[in-house]
């Protein structure tokens, strides 16, 4: 879906994702060090297992992260073109863009929401 807003909005909104990205990497930091713990106290078998998928999930959501982050500073290279390219009156001018990267970060947060209660349940069943 296209929609207008002003130069200003866009970029205020790219610098509030690209801090909430900065925000989930450093959790995914906290959640593997959580998880090391847990296998340095753990032997079983079943265990380890799902110590895997959640260390796999980590890797995917770090991966996830930098995806978002390169598509959020392309966009954010578009403006710094238009900008240069036309100075004048640029807080009033607005321009057109795509609701895309608002809709990857609400999915990407949606998804590790979920993420976040199933390793806490699964910190809760073995510590």
């Amino acid at each position: 879906m296209q929609k207008k807003d002003s130069i200003y909005e866009l970029h205020e909104d790219h610098k509030e994702w690209l801090s909430k990205l900065d925000f989930y990497k450093d959790d995914i930091k906290i959640l593997k060090h959580r998880l090391e713990e847990v296998v340095s106290k753990n032997t079983d078998h079943s265990v380890l297992a799902e110590a895997e998928k959640f260390q796999n999930q980590f890797i995917v959501q770090n991966d996830n992260i930098d995806h978002i982050r390169h598509f959020i500073n392309l966009e954010e290279n578009k403006i710094e073109k238009i900008v240069n390219a036309n100075p004048v009156a640029v807080d009033h001018r607005k321009i057109e863009h795509r609701e895309v990267q608002k809709d990857l970060i609400d999915n990407f947060e949606k998804n590790f929401k979920q993420l976040r209660i199933d390793f806490n349940a699964y910190i809760a069943k073995w510590i």
